[in-house]
């Protein structure tokens, strides 16, 4: 597998019409530094407005992937780009910027293979950076139980993927793909897999405005209900195609040919692969896909990509030291606002983005300023101040997750957190000078910028301080 990320050694472009839009486009693959990732460029557009291909930024699944950005005039969208994001992720290529002159790439024949051919045609190079793997430490599942969807993404030493279908037609039963080695198998065995579509599922996806440039070369149709000659020769007049149609003996119009006995799997698998690559990281992992479709596969990449904005933050504040923590004292005042006396957190061990838990400790010293006057002779930590503390550790779990209000981790300097309540507060025990606070924030729920938290303080394993804390991210 390669180490180093990848790029293309020249642009190289080709036309064709757009699967769903009908439209005549052209597609333009260009070199891109490292780092870049994917990004399609509208070029037809005022400002030729960027689209980075993340999975934040799909607003659209039926029959297939849309990105889409806000500009000054509405929206830029890149319609049908699971094929294209296929061959990159296919190819091993961390980075490429992507022309189009339209709203959708040309469908080619259907399947990955053109983008891979033209691509290919360029040639590779080889920069400088190490790929930034993400490595899965534990199992992430998504299904849906009304469409009979399960996907999971399993830890594993390098990429793999395995995909079933079932669609209960006799004219493809249950079928299976396996991708066990992108670099050695995919171009051979997964890209050349055309998409395709049931015969009952044609006129009603015209009716909603899809497949204007589809045709029977660059889609296999599958019959799944009683139909004649001429019904179907009805059916393509009224689709606009100019083409003669026969209903034949395989289970396929005009017995078309599969190039694998099972390339309605293989196409799935490569859909999969498309739509994962909107994590915007190589991963490795194991992807087991049962009856998977654009929704589930965008769904399952919304998690991992949530996993890689966490495990992102704890690179950024990993101690050189080799110690457990998450953000050190160092890294707590880049975030947060708070200064002496009155930050009262000194590290944070955990920060979990897709459960909203955060974990971090106070030591407490008998140098506290409060112990001064909090009570002399008898030294507590105010009630009131482990509130606080646990306020700010809450405070550091909202200005920590990029969802809500930057990209970058750690980047919403521009932010403050305010408390709007507190609710149910109890103290059960007295902390006292030499006690180490552990405090435990979780998320409870969310309602525009207005957060609602639950939240534990506690002294060797045991509760000293709890309380139901509401706080909104405002501006500073």
């Amino acid at each position: 597998m390669l180490i180093n990320q990848r790029t293309l050694k020249t642009s190289v472009s080709f036309a064709g019409v757009g699967l769903h839009t009908g439209n005549l486009s052209t597609i333009t693959f260009h070199p891109a530094p490292e780092g870049y990732g994917y990004k399609f460029v509208r070029t037809d557009l005022a400002d030729s407005p960027e689209i980075p291909a993340l999975v934040d930024n799909v607003i659209d699944i039926s029959r297939g992937t849309t990105l889409a950005v806000p500009t000054s005039s509405g929206e830029a969208k890149a319609h049908t780009v699971e094929h294209v994001l296929s061959a990159l992720a296919g190819l091993e290529i961390d980075n490429c910027k992507i022309e189009l002159s339209a709203n959708e790439p040309p469908v080619g024949d259907g399947s990955a293979m053109p983008f891979v051919e033209a691509l290919s045609k360029a040639g590779f190079e080889e920069q400088r950076a190490p790929k930034d793997y993400l490595v899965l430490d534990k199992t992430i599942t998504h299904q849906e139980s009304a469409r009979n969807v399960e996907m999971a993404a399993l830890p594993n030493d390098d990429y793999r993927i395995t995909v079933m279908v079932d669609y209960n037609n006799p004219a493809l039963g249950s079928q299976h793909a396996t991708l066990f080695d992108v670099s050695n198998n995919y171009v051979s065995d997964i890209a050349p897999a055309r998409t395709f579509c049931f015969l009952s599922e044609v006129e009603a996806l015209h009716k909603h405005g899809l497949i204007k440039g589809g045709n029977l070369d660059n889609a296999v149709v599958i019959i799944d209900h009683e139909t004649n000659d001429s019904e179907l020769q009805g059916l393509m007049r009224g689709l606009g195609l100019d083409e003669h149609v026969v209903v034949g003996t395989s289970g396929f119009l005009n017995n078309k040919t599969l190039r694998f006995a099972n390339e309605p799997a293989r196409h799935k698998l490569l859909d999969v692969l498309g739509d994962l690559a909107l994590v915007g990281v190589p991963m490795k992992a194991h992807i087991l896909a049962a009856r998977p479709g654009h929704a589930a596969n965008v769904e399952l990449a919304r998690k991992i990509r949530r996993q890689y904005e966490r495990k992102k933050i704890h690179r950024k504040y990993q101690l050189k030291t080799g110690d457990a923590a998450v953000m050190d004292i160092n890294a707590i005042l880049e975030v947060m606002p708070h200064r002496y006396p009155f930050l009262l957190v000194d590290r944070i061990t955990e920060v979990n983005i897709e459960e909203q838990r955060i974990i971090g400790y106070k030591n407490v010293t008998f140098n506290e300023q409060f112990f001064q006057g909090h009570f002399p002779g008898r030294p507590i930590m105010p009630g009131v101040l482990l509130i606080e503390a646990m306020a700010q550790t809450g405070g550091l779990l909202l200005l920590s997750n990029p969802a809500h209000g930057s990209a970058e981790v750690g980047g919403m300097k521009d932010k403050l957190v305010f408390f709007m309540g507190i609710n149910n507060a109890k103290f059960r025990k007295p902390v006292t000078p030499g006690d180490q606070v552990f405090f435990e924030v979780k998320m409870l729920r969310q309602r525009r910028n207005t957060f609602q938290m639950e939240a534990k303080a506690l002294v060797m394993g045991e509760v000293v301080a709890e309380a139901e804390l509401m706080a909104a991210i405002v501006d500073k």
